[in-house]
Parts: C-alpha cells; structure tokens; sequence
C-alpha cells in the first residue's frame, strides 16, 4: 500500500472502472452494461487527475500493478472547488453523456448529507474483481484508519451496496442514516469515530 502517483492515474481508473461494474449506483447512473464499461474507466480517470491527486490522499495496495485502490479526502477538502468542477465537466460529459444528469443528481443527493464536521472521507475504495479477498481493500482501510486514530479524527463514507455495509462496520463505521435516490438505489452515510 502506497501513496498513489500520477503514473498510477489509469490503472487506478481501470481497478476502481473493474470494482464498480455491479455498483448498484453505477448501474443505476449508466444501465447499459457496455456503455457502463466504456464511462466507468473515463469517470474515475477524471475524478482521479483533477481532484484526487492534488489532495495528496489517495492510495493503491497489489505492487506494480494496482489490484485496489482507494480515494480519500483530507478533513475540508472533500468538496471540489468551483474550478474543479469545471475542469471535470468535459471529462463526465465524455464519459457519461446523456447519463451525466443521474450523476449530478446522485451526488447533490450525498452533498446535501454530507456531515461538516472534520473528517477524512472516502468517497470511493474498490478491488479488481480477479484479487479480491487478497487483502488490498483491508490494508488500505486500515492505513487511512490508524490515521484517523493516531491524529483523533473521524471517517466518513457512504456505502451503495448493502452487502458492503458490515464489512465496513468491522472497521467501526456506523450508518448514520440513509440517501434516497428518487427511483433509484440507496445508500448508506456511515461515521467512524476515532480510537
């Protein structure tokens, strides 16, 4: 598990496009399975090159090629700056096209949820289906986690997948409510209070 580099801009995009292919959200956002595997890479690319590596945060485990990864905010840097969000809108519009509305929708939904007090929150932690299990996912929670703990600062995350959520509460994640999609899926807020 390592600090993610700009070299790992794609693989990252590829591991986390692979990981979110069943995503309830994603297959909400993008119903059609090939054009969903088409978006999916060029989405987390954008997100990847125009926000998360300039936070500094984000992290990949699995050695020369990624097998998992794991984006993460800092406490008051998980919304993106007006600039970002324009910067972004190209790479979403190429990616999503006439899909990009539900993804506005899903996360001014999450926005609107979203806590204000500091936090680290992962917005988004996904394996490649071919190594999952091999312990990626757990040892990048962990690192982020005794983080939060060593610096006494929560963790937040909004799961999509309610099979995901007592894995999450291993960690001592807790859901804190619950985000609606209207005719869409839900998902879970979930707060980590450090230890």
């Amino acid at each position: 598990m390592v600090a993610a580099q700009r070299r790992d801009l794609r693989p990252m995009a590829r591991v986390l496009a692979r990981a979110f292919q069943h995503d309830p959200v994603m297959t909400w956002m993008v119903p059609d399975t090939a054009a969903r595997e088409r978006a999916l890479p060029r989405m987390f690319a954008t997100m990847i090159r125009h926000h998360y590596l300039r936070t500094g945060a984000p992290e990949v485990a699995g050695g020369e090629q990624p097998g998992a990864a794991a984006l993460w905010d800092p406490p008051g840097k998980w919304q993106q700056t007006r600039l970002q969000e324009l910067v972004m809108m190209p790479g979403f519009l190429r990616a999503l096209g006439r899909n990009v509305g539900r993804a506005q929708q899903v996360m001014e939904l999450m926005k609107a949820q979203h806590p204000e007090e500091p936090h680290w929150y992962l917005a988004v932690i996904g394996s490649d289906p071919t190594v999952r299990g091999a312990g990626y996912g757990h040892a990048l929670m962990r690192s982020r986690l005794d983080r939060c703990d060593a610096e006494y600062c929560p963790a937040y995350l909004e799961s999509c997948n309610p099979d995901n959520v007592p894995y999450y509460e291993r960690f001592g994640f807790r859901v804190t409510g619950e985000i609606k999609v209207p005719d869409g899926p839900t998902l879970w807020p979930m707060w980590r209070e450090p230890r």
